[in-house]
Parts: structure tokens; sequence; C-alpha cells
């Protein structure tokens, strides 16, 4: 069964930053993209950052230049460096292994909570 564990999270004053970390177990993770999603408060969920399994990288518009995701195939572990850090990006940030065909599953986290304040 596979299982993601998210780390990290915490509260950081505006302008900080905080690195997430996702381990993974269960799975061949390296053929997989994964995926850091985030839930604020009354909002849906949003994809905020990808990365495929060749290492490709995908960002929502509002974290680009700020954001990092990368992964270490090796300890099967998928990160997000979180740079200038405000208010906006307060959320419980959920770590995704996406499928590759209809038949596969997606598997999530529980999350980790960020929270931006001062």
């Amino acid at each position: 069964q596979v299982q993601l564990v998210e780390s990290g999270g915490g509260l950081v004053q505006p302008g900080g930053s905080l690195r997430l970390s996702c381990a993974a177990s269960g799975s061949i993770f390296s053929i997989f993209a994964m995926g850091w999603y985030r839930q604020a408060p009354g909002k849906e969920r949003e994809l905020v950052a990808r990365i495929s399994s060749g290492g490709s990288t995908n960002y929502l518009d509002s974290v680009k230049g700020r954001f990092t995701i990368s992964r270490d195939n090796a300890k099967k572990t998928v990160y997000l460096q979180m740079n200038s850090l405000n208010p906006e990006d307060t959320a419980v940030y959920y770590c995704n292994q996406e499928k590759r065909y209809s038949f596969e599953m997606s598997f999530w986290g529980k999350g980790t909570l960020v929270t931006v304040s001062s």
C-alpha cells in the first residue's frame, strides 16, 4: 500500500521560508509524477507544483519564482522549497502521487499545515 507522509509545515513570518518534504513508501517512486497541492480555508484544493518522473516541473502562477519542487528518487522523497512566503500561502499542503493510467490509483498524504502570519 502506498503511503505518503508530509512534514515541514509550521508557522512562519511573512517573507520567511519553509521546506516541505513528502516521504513515499510502497511504490516504485521514480516512475510517478508527484505534486504538491494546497487547500486554504473555504477554498478548493489547487495544484501548487508538479514534477514529472523525468524531472520536468510546473508551477501555479502565484508561486513561480518563489517555490521550487524537487525530488530525490533514492530517498523516495519530494520536496517543496517555499521562499518569500506571504499570508495568502497559508493552507494545508498535500503531497500527491499521480496515476499514470486510468486503472491506477492516485494517492494522497494527510497534509501539513503552513501558516504565514506575523
